[in-house]
């Protein structure tokens, strides 16, 4: 038996998933915006109760590993850092992109390609190409839309884009095989195979030196004068 609670914090939902094998014991989310720093610990400290109240013990803690959000990375993946350092349980670490391709094949989502991006301000998406067997066949890469964008595989069949990037994609990208799915973010309810698998494999990381997929060092920008 596997008991592991999973963390995502890449886009602007956050979400906290905890599971006994496949099934999800507890789950939590929360989508009205950017707050996770204020929602992550009480979310993972519910969970954490659930599992006392409930004689659970925790084998591993998952956590999205990126791309996305630096900040939202950073929470993430500091708050699983801890929980492994107090616990002393291995680092799961599931790559963002997996973890949305992952779903919308789960939920039913037919194609011979998935797309899943995640937006990158302006024009640029992160994204990475999945073939219909979930097999990454094009690593993640910060990439520029334009009109050619991704030709090489609406060529050979059907693509499905979606994330909170694909959204701004659809005048740029025209294509028969283009395909949109709206809605789609990354949660830690998504990501529970995936950690049993990596669990399985031991599929560990460092704790002490894991580092999310940035792909981009962080931009600080200089707050606007009030007059």
């Amino acid at each position: 038996m596997s008991c592991i609670i999973c963390i995502e914090t890449a886009t602007r939902v956050c979400s906290v998933a905890l599971s006994v094998n496949e099934n999800i014991v507890f789950r939590k989310e929360e989508s009205t915006g950017p707050s996770h720093a204020v929602l992550l610990g009480v979310f993972v400290r519910d969970a954490m109760q659930y599992a006392r109240e409930n004689g659970l013990h925790l084998d591993a803690v998952a956590v999205s590993a990126g791309p996305g959000s630096y900040t939202g990375l950073r929470i993430g993946v500091s708050e699983a850092k801890g929980l492994c350092y107090g616990l002393n349980i291995p680092l799961i670490a599931v790559p963002t992109l997996e973890i949305m391709a992952s779903q919308v094949k789960a939920n039913g989502h037919s194609a011979d390609y998935y797309c899943p991006m995640i937006d990158a301000r302006r024009m640029e998406v992160y994204a990475s190409i999945y073939d219909s067997s979930l097999k990454e066949i094009r690593s993640v890469a910060a990439d520029i839309i334009e009109a050619g964008s991704y030709e090489e595989f609406l060529s050979e069949g059907k693509v499905l884009f979606f994330g909170d990037g694909a959204g701004k994609c659809k005048e740029v990208i025209r294509s028969g095989n283009a395909h949109f799915l709206d809605g789609v973010h990354p949660l830690a309810s998504s990501m529970v195979p995936l950690a049993i698998q990596y669990y399985q494999e031991k599929k560990y990381q460092d704790v002490a030196y894991f580092e999310p997929i940035y792909l981009k060092e962080f931009q600080a920008t200089s707050p606007k004068r009030r007059i």
